[in-house]
């Protein structure tokens, strides 16, 4: 008799069904484990016998053989040893196999019985939902998976707990989603003292999730005015949310089983590799471009960041999500953020500042922005200066608008938007929008028409440069509650858009 488990293999956030089918012959004692195990997986068959050892359940002096199916997807992670575990159990008659048939389990195994959390239980519980199956998991990770509300979770502490639960000796209850949470920073605009143009700009970045450069001297505020951008930025929905906590369970980071609202802000350090930001390494894990979707990735010194890292940048900008290749996998993350980028003009950082000659101008500022590509440097929307402040404007009183009333005019841009695109497969944000939807939305008047023609033939905008002045003005618009795109509105989207660099 071959008895059987199911659990998932990880490719990406897509959860694939793994068959664990498991069979006790006669022949000589050994325990096989085929079907393109990793080192991981191959090593439960010793936490799996000694977790049995230690509830008293010996092996048979048999051959054991655990196929993992399909067998050409390989097969990684210590998720594997509790159904593993399960599909033993099953075979020696000691839990009923249909129970067994009719979960889907992952969880590591100590060598004491007792299960292990492990990554990516929100996405197994989706693959779970889809199968009609539930999904049996550590304790620890319950909370998390019981988010997807469309299979039943049980959560379980230890093997001896699951034995009981299948035998009907003592049945576990199903697990309850964890708490929603909300980050509270405290960071408001009011801090901030003047740079009233930056300001504008980060709301309109927020409004239509448009890609912000900002260019000022060492001191001036622009990690300052980056870090409150997440409080006026409205929280995610519940389906961004779930897409979001799927990426992040699979990179461990979810708290205490917890699905937060708000939305990511990533800012990786100049140094990081390309795999830090891009996505990579041994089992292809999610990079920062994916842990930022649905939010905020702020680079910092960005001419500094190495040009392979900033080059494979472009690619994901545009479509939205990101193909990790390697030799055994191709993996696809999605990964739609708004990238915030902050530098200094020169390498010295004060080629703008009157009060403080650079003794290498022009070619100072020429050398070191010129890191970044005239492809990058196009896909930014908007592109303002930071002007250094006096320290004698430092007494002044707090100007503009605080971080919540910036807030309310966002999300009421933003809903405007989730309307205007209900209908729109993929398009969520003006930022999205391409091609007959953009001309409906963000054809100007006539006179707008005319300045951004003019604009587009004195500066040379290339197809992208124009298409995306016009979302900025769409999102401008929107901004001032305006169905029309008019010149006022196309005409401030050019000035972030010729900000400090004529386009290219």
């Amino acid at each position: 008799m071959v008895a059987r488990a199911y659990t998932v293999a990880f490719e990406g956030v897509t959860a694939r069904q793994v068959e664990v089918q498991c069979a006790i012959t006669p022949g000589i004692p050994a325990f096989s484990l085929v079907g393109l195990p990793d080192k991981a997986v191959s090593e439960a068959r010793d936490r799996v016998r000694t977790a049995l050892n230690s509830m008293a359940i010996a092996l048979p002096s048999k051959r054991i053989t655990i196929n993992l199916s399909p067998a050409d997807l390989p097969k990684e992670g210590s998720h594997f040893d509790l159904p593993i575990a399960l599909a033993l159990l099953a075979a020696l008659e000691i839990i009923p196999t249909d129970a067994v048939e009719g979960t889907c389990s992952l969880g590591e195994l100590s060598l004491d019985g007792s299960l292990i959390p492990v990554l990516g239980a929100l996405p197994a519980a989706m693959a779970a939902a889809e199968e009609d199956r539930t999904l049996l998991c550590p304790k620890a990770s319950g909370a998390e998976a019981a988010w997807v509300g469309a299979t039943q979770v049980i959560g379980a502490a230890s093997l001896a707990d699951v034995v009981r639960h299948y035998t009907g000796q003592s049945p576990l209850a199903p697990a309850e989603p964890g708490e929603v949470t909300s980050d509270s920073s405290g960071r408001d605009l009011l801090d901030v003292k003047g740079q009233e143009r930056a300001k504008r700009a980060l709301e309109i970045a927020a409004a239509g999730r448009h890609h912000l450069m900002m260019v000022g001297t060492p001191g001036s505020g622009k990690s300052m005015l980056a870090a409150r951008l997440p409080g006026i930025l409205p929280p995610l929905t519940a389906p961004e949310a779930l897409e979001t906590s799927m990426i992040h369970s699979l990179a461990g980071l979810l708290d205490e089983g917890g699905i937060n609202r708000t939305r990511p802000f990533r800012e990786p350090h100049h140094t990081a590799s390309m795999a830090a930001i891009v996505g990579g390494g041994r089992r292809a894990s999610p990079g920062e471009i994916s842990l930022a979707h649905n939010g905020v990735l702020f680079m910092d010194e960005f001419p500094e960041f190495s040009r392979t890292v900033l080059e494979t940048l472009r690619q994901p900008i545009e479509t939205g999500e990101v193909m990790i290749a390697r030799a055994n996998a191709h993996v696809k993350y999605p990964c739609r953020f708004m990238l915030v980028a902050a530098a200094n003009p020169c390498k010295c950082g004060y080629l703008s500042d009157p009060n403080r000659a650079c003794s290498r101008a022009p070619a100072c500022g020429e050398d070191y922005m010129g890191r970044i590509s005239g492809p990058l440097m196009d896909r930014f929307d908007l592109r303002v200066e930071v002007p250094p402040v006096a320290f004698t404007d430092l007494d002044l009183p707090t100007s503009g608008d605080s971080s919540a009333i910036v807030a309310e005019r966002v999300s009421a841009a933003r809903a405007l938007q989730a309307a205007r695109f209900e209908t729109q497969d993929g398009i969520r944000l003006n930022a999205d929008a391409e091609g007959k939807v953009l001309e409906q939305i963000a054809t100007p008047d006539s006179e707008g028409r005319a300045l951004i023609n003019r604009v587009a033939e004195r500066f040379g905008l290339s197809a992208r440069g124009y298409h995306r002045v016009l979302r900025v003005a769409r999102t401008i618009a929107d901004l001032e509650g305006s169905d029309d795109v008019r010149r006022p509105h196309v005409a401030e989207a050019v000035s972030y858009r010729l900000s400090f660099a004529a386009d290219g």
